[in-house]
């Protein structure tokens, strides 16, 4: 049997910045004091300050930076004040999210959850683009979720004007966040650069995100009871994310998740995604769609044969 990684095998993050959204509580949190322990100056974008400033509060070497990823507007002042406080950016984690909700949309008109779970992100990592090409191997990861098995991308419905399944709408984003993450790293690489762009999923953790969306009380209930019997804890559930992160010389392009039955729980290692998720047409056609809806349009400095 391979040994577990834990986050006690973190190298040192001494003089690395990292950044994580959604970092006030659940996974990001765990993520995010896991970080700064191992010495990383940690940057927390929370959409609600407040909660954010209570998550720092249990770290040192941490900031925290207003993000609201259903607002490109936010998205671009979040960004302004990176750039201009950190001249360079070691790690991006697309950690927030959204979870089935009912349909609506965000300030900028897009379905809610591929507009927060895929296009903020999307926008976010193009507007810091340049402070993670200043970094020396600089990492993105993205996380994603095994609901992207049951997603499809519909490009001819993006937002779910046709039709709106919450599920189906949360597992297409969930789909869009491995493709986005393939694709940087088809890019990056195709740029000559040294940014590499892995995803990870936590499996089910035990964490507020279950309860942000689901209406009905039949549904709360069923997720309180597996949340007690089933999930695992939110620490654990940061080991994929915290190992996609930090173990050197990681593949970009890698997904992790964790070892057990199911993907369920467990602890990190390297899994394989649903193969629609390997369409590489698809990872193409979502990037065009997604910087024609941002307007955010990456330049590698270098012309990317793509």
């Amino acid at each position: 049997m391979e040994p577990r990684w834990t986050a006690a095998e973190i190298p040192d993050q001494s003089g690395r910045v990292a950044l994580i959204t959604g970092a006030n509580s659940g996974l990001g949190l765990a993520t995010a004091r896991a970080l700064a322990r191992a010495g990383a100056t940690v940057l927390l974008a929370c959409r609600d300050v407040a909660k954010g400033e209570q998550a720092r509060a249990s770290m040192t070497g941490a900031q925290v930076i207003a993000l609201d990823l259903a607002d490109l507007a936010s998205v671009h002042e979040c960004a302004a004040t990176i750039r201009q406080q950190h001249e360079r950016l070691d790690l991006l984690i697309l950690n927030a999210g959204v979870m089935a909700p009912p349909r609506r949309l965000t300030k900028d008109g897009f379905e809610s959850q591929i507009g927060t779970n895929h296009l903020g992100h999307f926008a976010l990592t193009g507007l810091l683009l340049d402070q993670l090409l200043a970094a020396p191997a600089a990492r993105v990861v993205t996380v994603s979720s095994g609901a992207h098995y049951i997603g499809k991308i519909d490009f001819e419905d993006l937002h779910g004007e046709r039709g709106y399944r919450r599920w189906r709408a949360y597992g297409q984003s969930k789909l869009a966040n491995l493709m986005f993450c393939f694709e940087l790293q088809r890019r990056a690489t195709a740029a000559g650069t040294e940014l590499r762009s892995v995803a990870a999923h936590p499996g089910y953790s035990a964490t507020n995100l279950q309860f942000a969306g689901p209406a009905l009380l039949h549904e709360r209930a069923v997720m309180a009871l597996s949340n007690r019997l089933v999930a695992q804890s939110a620490e654990m559930g940061a080991l994929p994310t915290l190992f996609a992160a930090t173990v050197p010389d990681l593949p970009g392009g890698t997904f992790i998740g964790p070892d057990g039955f199911m993907e369920q729980r467990g602890y990190p290692h390297v899994v394989s995604a649903a193969s629609k998720a390997y369409d590489e047409a698809a990872w193409g056609r979502l990037w065009e769609v997604s910087e024609e809806l941002t307007g955010v349009h990456y330049d590698f400095g270098v012309k990317a044969a793509v």
